[in-house]
């Protein structure tokens, strides 16, 4: 499960170290690549074992509904798989750091299943209109 926030530094090439939280996630999947696409105006970042199921999800849909194609375009078109290297760091390929709009320093944040990849100003921008919410109705459906 991936879990908290973690503020990194991008290099110049791209390249970011995956937090050790979340390596050893995906040391007991025995999962060494990532699958990273654009979403929302982050980048969504799955392990592959994850990201199988979440391709078998899509390819159970209707595949004539105009919607769920276009959804299904703009995530899919998106993808990148992105190998870990022998530090645990992964390049985020050029065509997403410019869809998120990362600068050097960037945010991931957990998602249980996969975690995201935010431009850190972003993130706190939305950190602040998170903070602003009431999930009342939110946690009582998980709570029931």
């Amino acid at each position: 499960m991936f879990k908290g926030r973690h503020v990194l530094l991008m290099d110049n090439k791209g390249r970011i170290s995956i937090p050790s939280r979340y390596r050893e996630v995906l040391q007991e999947r025995q999962d060494r690549l990532l699958v990273l696409t654009n979403y929302d105006k982050y980048i969504l970042a799955f392990p592959q074992s994850e990201w199988v199921k979440v391709e078998g999800k899509l390819a159970e849909q209707a595949i004539f509904r105009k919607e769920f194609r276009k959804f299904q375009r703009f995530l899919i078109s998106g993808v990148e798989e992105c190998p870990l290297d022998r530090q645990g760091r992964i390049l985020i390929p050029p065509t997403l750091r410019e869809y998120a709009r990362l600068t050097r320093e960037v945010t991931l944040a957990g998602a249980v299943r996969c975690f995201e990849i935010w431009d850190r100003q972003a993130f706190e921008t939305h950190w602040q209109d998170l903070e602003a919410q009431d999930f009342e109705e939110v946690l009582h459906e998980l709570m029931v």
